[in-house]
């Protein structure tokens, strides 16, 4: 079949050829991989028919060959089809059809071959652009196909130039396809690329309508040239073209970039995104006044977009590269570039919290572009002093109290890898501001996040410490209060349908067993005890719930030693409060009068006695001054009492055996007999 097709193209009716090449593009369309076995053959043929120079009078046959060779170069090596998409190019795209198979059985050709091809090619699109030139310069209005068909030829240009400067089609790599800044010391062409071979098109550029006409008129041609300047861009050799010619581009992209801030024009907008990717490239290759305008121009770009664009994203990935390690040198070196990424790095808090949780890729791209930032900003430069300050405003993306009342931020909200991002940011500070511990152990104390972020942040908050980031007192507070405040949620004691009959408490056991690991390794222990123990013991001593008392009470046994250091004030203090503690705990007595109560398992009972027990073990006087209190609270209750209090007997009866079960659990605990 494909023979049958070779033939047609050469056929010497052009509606035959042109036919022939339509069914090609058919063939490439459903089945891509069949242009490896005859690239050289069809460009070619697309060479052969673009020579002969016929279609200025019918633009619609040429847009159709056109068309097709944008497709056929898109699936070279070089042209990813998410940077060359054929929707893009107003080609419609379809499904491949797997059962499509080859009728000549062969090994394909492969691209290797191709580069003369390419090289071929590339005058004869450029030569096709140039004689537009005279229909651009006097004619009254430019017309939608005189204009497609530049901007297919551009699109043509554009990927034979991506091809040959990859050096993916027998050629040595070129630093284009790496990033750019990575590559500073290339001092010659491109040698596939001869500087006359795009002469014409630099010639033309800008293109400028002799008369204007109309600002759907502007805007076509602001289309064209922003397309050649992208090729422009994407050799490895400009930075070495004339002077004149580089400041052609250079003024051209500087008040294209002002131009998108004074009309807010999507189209432009949407042309101009291809120019943002290349102005690391700039900023690394010119330097003086022109630096300073380019890199003015890009950050006013990037401030006045929309949160939501495509732009904002393109901004992002630009400065990203910016703030790589192989550019900090530059801002060292240049006070000005130095100033523009100090601006960039205060905007980012701040569009954060504006994006909230409903731009989550522009999101994600700030987040990795603050830790990125973090990893590579040297200790105690300007940018990491920066860094540092941004925490200020930063602690509210997690969570801020007003009046008493704490607001989330969009951190709750966000996907787990964004949130992740996030936390892993918070390594990077050289101090963590208490105002931000305390508003990241509000977002902990959240019901809404997930479990895990919960022990992620407390290994990051720790990690942070170990590295001398936070305060000793500061760190201490953070876990304590999350201990503390910590809302459990068991399964059957509390609403099951507020909570759809699931539990935290598991989780709370891995939180304490986790901060009680963590306290423990901080210092000295007689000093971390001495530094603890009255603020653990106040808390044990205050209106917290049973779980949480018991989170604190083995955070206390933890810290603590036999025998016992706790003072004489804190036995005092706790034996008020233990007595209660104990008989809840064998009678599982819950919050909620209007929820069934369940009873505690054996082993889960055992959990909530043993750091108790522990204490008891340790310090004959705690236990002693627990069981008087136990007394006391039966004999009060026997002295109150009156002949008629029924209802009276019965909550006696019930302490009664609540004390006689914290006992009989004495009794069988080891340590007691």
């Amino acid at each position: 079949m494909m023979a049958y097709i070779f033939n047609a193209m050469t056929h010497l009716a052009i509606d035959v050829r042109l036919m022939a090449f339509k069914f090609f593009d058919l063939v490439v369309q459903f089945y891509p991989s069949s242009l490896s076995f005859y690239a050289e053959k069809i460009l070619q043929n697309f060479k052969d028919i673009l020579r002969k120079n016929q279609f200025l009078e019918d633009k619609s046959k040429l847009k159709s060959i056109l068309a097709g060779l944008i497709r056929c170069l898109s699936l070279l090596p070089g042209n990813g089809k998410e940077e060359h998409s054929t929707v893009e190019n107003g080609i419609p795209a379809h499904d491949i059809l797997h059962a499509f198979e080859p009728e000549v059985i062969g090994e394909p050709i492969g691209f290797g071959d191709i580069t003369e091809k390419l090289k071929d090619l590339l005058p004869i699109l450029v030569g096709c652009f140039h004689d537009f030139m005279p229909l651009v310069h006097s004619i009254t209005q430019l017309d939608l196909q005189s204009c497609d068909c530049m901007q297919f030829i551009l699109q043509n240009i554009d990927l034979i130039v991506r091809v040959l400067v990859s050096g993916i089609c027998g050629s040595e790599p070129d630093s284009q396809i790496l990033s750019p800044c990575q590559k500073p010391d290339l001092t010659s062409y491109d040698h596939f690329l001869s500087p006359m071979i795009l002469k014409k098109l630099w010639d033309a550029f800008p293109l400028n309508l002799v008369h204007h006409l109309s600002g759907k008129d502007d805007d076509r041609i602001f289309m064209l040239n922003t397309a050649i300047a992208k090729i422009y861009l994407q050799l490895s050799n400009w930075n070495y073209s004339p002077s004149a010619l580089l400041e052609k581009f250079l003024e051209f992209i500087e008040s294209s970039l002002s131009t998108k801030i004074q009309s807010g024009k999507v189209f432009h907008e949407k042309h101009l995104l291809p120019l943002v990717p290349y102005i690391p490239k700039l900023t690394l290759q010119i330097s003086g006044e022109w630096r300073s305008r380019v890199l003015q121009a890009f950050t006013e770009v990037f401030k006045n977009c929309n949160p939501e664009s495509s732009m904002k994203l393109a901004c992002l990935s630009a400065m990203e590269e910016m703030l790589a390690p192989e550019m900090l040198c530059l801002g060292a070196n240049d006070p000005t570039f130095l100033d523009y990424q100090i601006a960039w790095i205060h905007e980012l808090p701040s569009l954060l919290i504006l994006l909230d949780d409903k731009y989550p890729s522009c999101s994600k791209a700030v987040l990795r572009l603050q830790l990125r930032l973090g990893q590579a900003a040297a200790v105690n430069s300007p940018l990491s002093q920066e860094f540092d300050n941004m925490q200020y405003i930063f602690r509210d993306f997690f969570s801020r109290q007003i009046e008493n009342t704490i607001c989330y931020g969009p951190f709750i909200r966000l996907a787990t890898d964004i949130q992740e991002a996030a936390i892993c940011c918070l390594y990077y500070f050289s101090f963590l501001d208490p105002l931000v511990l305390q508003s990241l152990v509000s977002c902990c104390l959240c019901d809404d996040l997930e479990s895990n972020l919960v022990l992620r942040i407390s290994e990051v908050v720790h990690a942070a410490f170990r590295t001398g980031h936070i305060q000793v007192a500061d760190y201490t507070s953070f876990h304590v209060t999350l201990l503390s405040q910590f809302h459990i949620y068991p399964e059957k004691v509390f609403s099951a349908v507020k909570y759809d009959g699931k539990s935290n408490r598991r989780t709370f056991k891995h939180v304490t067993s986790i901060v009680c690991s963590f306290l423990s390794q901080i210092g000295d222990s007689n000093l971390v005890f001495q530094m603890l123990e009255k603020i653990i013991v106040d808390q044990i001593c205050s209106q917290t719930p049973m779980d949480n008392k018991c989170a604190l009470l083995r955070l206390l046994i933890t810290l603590d030693s036999r025998p016992t250091r706790l003072s004489d004030q804190s036995f005092v203090k706790m034996s008020h409060v233990l007595p209660q503690y104990l008989i809840d705990v064998v009678t599982n007595v819950g919050t909620d009068d209007h929820e069934s109560t369940s009873v505690i398992s054996a082993k889960e009972r055992r959990y909530y006695l043993s750091p108790t027990f522990y204490l008891f073990h340790g310090s004959k006087r705690l236990l002693h001054l627990v069981l008087n209190v136990m007394g006391s609270l039966v004999s009060e209750f026997n002295s109150s009492l009156g002949p008629h209090h029924l209802h009276s007997y019965i909550d006696h009866s019930t302490m009664a055996c609540a004390i006689s079960s914290v006992l009989f659990h004495m009794s069988q605990d080891v340590k007691f007999r």
